[in-house]
């Protein structure tokens, strides 16, 4: 695998994203633990699952892209794209999720920084588009928007966001990966 650098300059320091490798697990695992551990979206009290769920799409080689950010201090950053079906069939669309940033570096840039690489290396790769379940307020500057012709099933639709990276935005319902749904 060719490993691609982007350095950044955030607070004065030098960042770069890159693929994961083998040896990254452990650390990725340990940062979205923490990045999601009191989610103001979870139950007050509930244990993070979006680490098993990486962990379970790597097993069964459904991730599309996997980025680690890093910088002297280790691994800060993580995000992770995974196929889609709309409609019961493969597309050329996947899902970005989960997005993860170390508690004390959120804030930061670190999480636009991973979803703006990915979306490069997405488009460079024939990706027509992403979707996730998300703030609008936030992925909204990256352009993702809420579209009426593509759902996902018992989820408000302000909050399931779409980004065209090609012309054609499809008609239909959307399903995540297994692995989303069995923590």
């Amino acid at each position: 695998m060719d490993i691609k650098y982007l350095y950044l300059r955030i607070w004065d320091q030098k960042m770069n994203i890159r693929h994961e490798n083998h040896t990254d697990f452990k650390e990725i695992e340990s940062l979205i633990y923490r990045a999601f551990m009191n989610h103001p979206h979870h139950e007050p009290g509930a244990t993070p699952t979006e680490h098993l769920i990486v962990n379970k799409l790597r097993d069964v080689n459904a991730l599309s892209l996997s980025l680690v950010c890093e910088d002297e201090t280790g691994t800060i950053g993580h995000i992770a794209f995974s196929p889609v079906l709309i409609d019961g069939e493969k597309s050329f669309w996947l899902g970005l999720g989960p997005v993860s940033v170390m508690p004390d570096r959120q804030g930061e840039g670190i999480g636009g920084a991973l979803i703006r690489e990915g979306i490069l290396q997405l488009q460079s790769q024939g990706i027509e588009g992403l979707v996730l379940l998300g703030e609008p307020e936030y992925y909204g500057r990256f352009g993702f928007v809420s579209e009426p012709n593509l759902t996902l099933p018992n989820v408000p639709p302000e909050y399931f966001l779409t980004l065209a990276l090609s012309n054609d935005v499809p008609t239909g319902e959307v399903a995540y990966h297994s692995a989303f749904f069995d923590n």
